[in-house]
């Protein structure tokens, strides 16, 4: 069987990553409706990838469907925020302490590399390629950390609270990475995370709680000022 995805399939594909990571990027506001012939114009593409794709944001919250009456971007609220970010806290300190029980050396490896790369994000041109920069070593450290649990159905779950943390994170990276003084506090708390990884530490798990909901606080600001309760 071929794995080549047919056109309607790229087609879909397209129209999912481009509309999720206009919400992610606050392009469309929480509750504002998603007319077709507003996404038919933006993306390009018919109203069928585009069903697919806004079917697909509904699964992972960040739209909602209205009976017979289309779409939504899904609202934000400081409850979901608080409950995001203690989930994904809580579900990644467990991670990270199966990770000390069960990581081997070719695991310690990928988290040496991956802290490496971050460590040594210069400052670009642009302060968008700097935030993507950045953010995909970002990423790749935590996710390089969280391979070691050895647990495909925990990464998985792992991923869905990304997902959902995804707008809300979005918030707190721009804040970050174009703060020099911010992002110095963030590489100072990465140090601290992979020396105590790497050391075995028993309370790696914890420090990686603390680090995942020091965020809440500055997003929280953000909302309100939104108007967001």
């Amino acid at each position: 069987m071929s794995n080549l995805e047919s056109p309607r399939e790229n087609l879909a594909k397209a129209a999912y990553q481009g509309l999720k990571q206009d919400i992610i990027q606050s392009h469309f506001e929480p509750g504002e409706k998603l007319l077709m012939s507003t996404l038919k114009t933006r993306y390009g593409l018919g109203v069928s990838p585009l069903r697919e794709a806004l079917s697909q944001l509904v699964v992972e919250r960040l739209v909602t469907a209205e009976s017979q009456r289309g779409f939504r971007v899904s609202p934000m609220s400081l409850a979901e925020l608080k409950d995001i970010y203690d989930a994904r806290a809580q579900l990644e300190g467990l991670i990270v302490e199966l990770a000390l029980a069960r990581g081997d050396d070719m695991w310690e490896a990928g988290v040496v590399a991956a802290h490496h790369a971050l460590a040594k994000v210069t400052q670009l041109d642009s302060v968008e390629d700097q935030l993507t920069h950045w953010d995909v070593r970002h990423q790749a450290f935590h996710r390089a950390v969280a391979a070691g649990c050895c647990s495909p159905q925990l990464l998985v779950v792992r991923q869905t609270l990304m997902d959902q943390a995804a707008r809300y994170r979005y918030l707190w990276l721009r804040q970050t990475v174009f703060s020099e003084q911010a992002l110095a506090v963030k590489q100072q708390e990465h140090q601290a995370l992979f020396d105590a990884i790497l050391a075995r530490d028993p309370q790696a798990g914890a420090m990686m709680r603390d680090h995942l909901l020091s965020p809440v606080a500055l997003i929280t600001g953000i909302l309100t000022e939104k108007g967001v309760r």
